[in-house]
Formats: C-alpha cells, structure tokens, sequence
C-alpha cells in the first residue's frame, strides 16, 4: 500500500471521529484543602472541543488525497 493511500484513509477516519465525537473529554484531579494530613481533592471534568470545521478539513483532505494519489497510478 502506497504511503499517500494509507494518509488519506487515516485523515478520512479522524475527520469522520472528529465529526462524531465534537470535543475531547478529559478529567484531573485538583486540591481542595492540604492542611497537615487532611487532603481533599477534587475531580473535574473538563472538555477540549474541537469545532466541525476540524473534521470537515480533514475528511475533504483525506478524500483530496485518496483521489490525487490513485490518478497518479
């Protein structure tokens, strides 16, 4: 399998996760209280979005890809 065949499929696949899944969820745990040895911690759910343009640019470019490199052939 030719290098630009296999770069396009890839940029296909997270273009179309991207598009599914909206955002990256991640979660850390931050301290509340740390006196001598009572600790009280906390965890928070935070979110990376990732706009559908993201997704869009990268499914349009895998696809631009998969088509130059099979009419190079």
């Amino acid at each position: 399998m030719k290098t630009t065949t296999l770069v396009a499929i890839v940029l296909i696949a997270l273009g179309v996760i991207a598009l599914g899944y909206q955002g990256i969820t991640y979660t850390t745990k931050e301290k509340i209280v740390d006196i001598g040895p009572l600790k009280v911690t906390e965890e928070k759910t935070k979110t990376f979005p990732l706009p559908p343009i993201v997704g869009g640019i990268a499914l349009i470019g895998g696809i631009v890809l998969l088509v130059v490199g099979s009419r190079k052939s």
